[in-house]
């Protein structure tokens, strides 16, 4: 017999519940906001021994789940078996669906075997994330985009492209005297990308690796001399790529170098060796958390709340996610 009950009824529309890891709460709070919903309640811990212990604070039988973290940062295995864990604790506990919003996909370098008896990680997180029970991954630039391919369940990837290129055209640079350049071959199709979005010219970097985290730049590919040069990469980890780019670019007579990357991880020395660099700024959203110390040079931030959240709400309502912004330029 039908429900007439008004109470009954709204029970049993889908409902929604956002949740945040440890890695990266700020963010999340401020997809939450943009949602106009509460960062539902999760209970994150570790035990003396190490182990991580997960529990939501409240019932998610039959709810929307979505899970925001970022794997990334000094505790980056940490971060991984959060998401795993809570994964893993939403499906025993019947949620109706399962999203994994992953700012920063770890791992995602580990792509292919470059030699022999190395591992595919990047897949291998895939496996674990699906069979931890995963539905779906909403992602941002991730560091190839036939990662996506590694996974047997939809996979929303989005990129920051049009917000750099929206943060650059507000700056009204002279587009017949700037150029974006692309610090390796393999990042060229996303560069064209943005170049287009400012109407104007590409440049190249041609570079080796010698060992990980390491590289050497071979040469420039196109005119850069006495020109303003954007240089743009999906993440920044040590800086040394970058700063040896720099430095080529210098060499070949470049005018200001400002640069722009997703994904900011900054091992080791890179803040110093940005800060550093003969550049003007350096740009990066805020999928991986920066300290407050790390914004007192020439690092600054935007952020990607708003077109996460955009997605989010297209997934819930099961609406497009190409028409939104960012969903032009899955790479």
């Amino acid at each position: 017999m039908p429900i007439n009950d008004p109470e009954k009824s709204e029970n049993m529309r889908k409902s929604i519940r956002v949740y945040s890891g440890s890695s990266n709460r700020p963010l999340a709070q401020k997809i939450a906001e943009y949602l106009g919903v509460e960062l539902s309640g999760l209970t994150l811990k570790q035990f003396a021994n190490g182990e991580i212990y997960a529990r939501y604070d409240e019932t998610v039988r039959g709810a929307d789940v979505f899970l925001i973290q970022s794997v990334a940062g000094g505790n980056v295995n940490d971060m991984l078996m959060e998401l795993l864990i809570a994964t893993d604790a939403a499906k025993r506990a019947s949620a109706r669906s399962i999203t994994a919003v992953i700012t920063h996909y770890g791992y995602a370098r580990q792509d292919r075997k470059a030699g022999p008896r190395e591992p595919i990680t990047a897949r291998l997180v895939a496996n674990l994330l699906e069979r931890a029970g995963v539905n779906r991954i909403i992602t941002l630039d991730l560091h190839q985009g036939q990662i996506q391919g590694f996974f047997d369940i939809p996979v929303n990837h989005l990129s920051a492209l049009p917000l750099f290129g929206q943060y650059y055209n507000d700056m009204h640079f002279d587009t017949d005297n700037l150029v974006v350049v692309s610090p390796d071959v393999g990042r060229a199709k996303a560069a064209k990308k943005l170049s287009d979005m400012l109407g104007c010219d590409l440049a190249i970097a041609h570079k080796g690796r010698p060992r990980h985290n390491a590289a050497e730049v071979m040469g420039i590919i196109g005119d850069i001399k006495g020109k303003t040069c954007i240089i743009n990469d999906d993440m920044i980890d040590t800086a040394g790529t970058l700063c040896a780019a720099i430095r080529e670019l210098k060499a070949m007579g470049a005018g200001d170098i400002h640069v722009c990357a997703t994904h900011g991880i900054f091992s080791g020395p890179a803040v110093e060796r940005l800060n550093d660099a003969p550049i003007e700024e350096c740009v990066v959203t805020d999928s991986v958390p920066q300290p407050e110390e790390n914004l007192t040079g020439k690092i600054n931030t935007i952020s990607v709340a708003n077109e996460i959240a955009e997605c989010i709400y297209h997934v819930f309502t099961e609406t497009s996610v190409s028409g939104m912004v960012g969903g032009r330029f899955n790479l």
